[in-house]
């Protein structure tokens, strides 16, 4: 299987971005997904900058893919997507239904992004006619739905999972952050930049519940799949994808790499990865069970 780095979900700072993506290059991924697909206020890079980018990751021997916005909201939104539809250099991962209708109408190939809603085999086949290469499978689809749309999966279309991260669950046109801090949008003074992996919400009980992260909601806890490699490897997975985090991402990628390709044992990297997490983990949509449940260790432990 191959390793995919998912986007930046996060503001962060123009020159972390860069030093990010330079300690990428030289990490055990595949393909690296590149762009703005959260907010469009956040313009620290600009397309300019994530093609410099990507093709510096091209150069280190990386797919690199541009990702779309996932909710767009203005006419200079739509600029920017028509930018990178025709962009004419890198493929494209479209998060947007309306993206999904430019990059078709260019007759380019394309990545279907897990926020395209894909939960049937009749919307991957048609997502396959108008050029799709690869699907991301919803977050919250569980393995037995995802074994039902391979069965009837078309010809050379690419399945990839979103493996680890904390789970993009929604968007809206109100941005959450900035209302916690009593602020409109439009004056948001960027206070996402002070929340490098979002900003946690917990229960009246005190148990972490959600990640606010501008205009997207997150689950607080890290979706964690490590331990499901080999589960995802005889379902005829493709790619895992794992979501960017401010610290520790080079080496998350390096303990998947190690435990896919066996030289690390499932067990050893789950204890490693669990150091480097910023909250506990979760994988309960994987299982068809709640999202915030963690069946993996939880089956480990009774086992042993």
């Amino acid at each position: 299987m191959k390793l995919a780095l998912g986007p930046i979900l996060y503001y962060w700072e123009r020159d972390t971005v860069f030093n990010f993506y330079d300690e990428i290059a030289a990490s055990p991924v595949d393909i690296v997904y590149l762009g703005e697909t959260v907010c469009s206020r956040r313009h620290t890079l600009r397309t300019e900058d994530w093609l410099e980018i990507a093709g510096q990751l091209a150069a280190a021997g990386k797919e690199a893919v541009l990702s779309s916005q996932a909710l767009i909201e203005s006419e200079s939104d739509l600029k920017t997507l028509r930018r990178l539809a025709g962009n004419g250099a890198f493929a494209v991962e479209a998060n947007d239904i309306g993206a999904v209708r430019l990059l078709a109408a260019a007759q380019a190939s394309f990545v279907a992004g897990p926020h395209v809603n894909t939960y049937n085999p009749q919307t991957l086949a048609l997502l396959a006619e108008i050029g799709a290469k690869r699907w991301v499978m919803p977050v919250e689809m569980s393995r037995a739905a995802l074994v039902h749309m391979l069965a009837a999966r078309p010809h050379g279309m690419e399945t990839e999972v979103f493996a680890y991260g904390r789970l993009p669950l929604a968007f809206s046109a109100r941005c959450f952050t900035a209302r916690h801090f009593n602020l409109p949008k439009d004056d948001c003074q960027f206070r996402c930049l002070d929340y490098a992996n979002g900003l946690s919400l917990k229960t009246r009980e005190g148990q972490p519940f959600l990640a606010l992260n501008g205009i997207q909601t997150q689950s607080a806890s890290v979706y964690n799949l490590l331990g499901e490699t080999a589960s995802m490897r005889d379902t005829g997975v493709d790619i895992v994808r794992v979501s960017p985090q401010a610290f520790h991402t080079a080496k998350i990628l390096k303990l998947f790499r190690d435990a896919m390709d066996g030289p690390l044992p499932v067990e050893s990297a789950l204890q490693q990865i669990a150091k480097l997490m910023p909250d506990q983990a979760c994988d309960g949509y994987w299982h068809g069970r709640p999202g915030i449940e963690q069946s993996y260790l939880a089956s480990a432990e009774g086992a042993s």
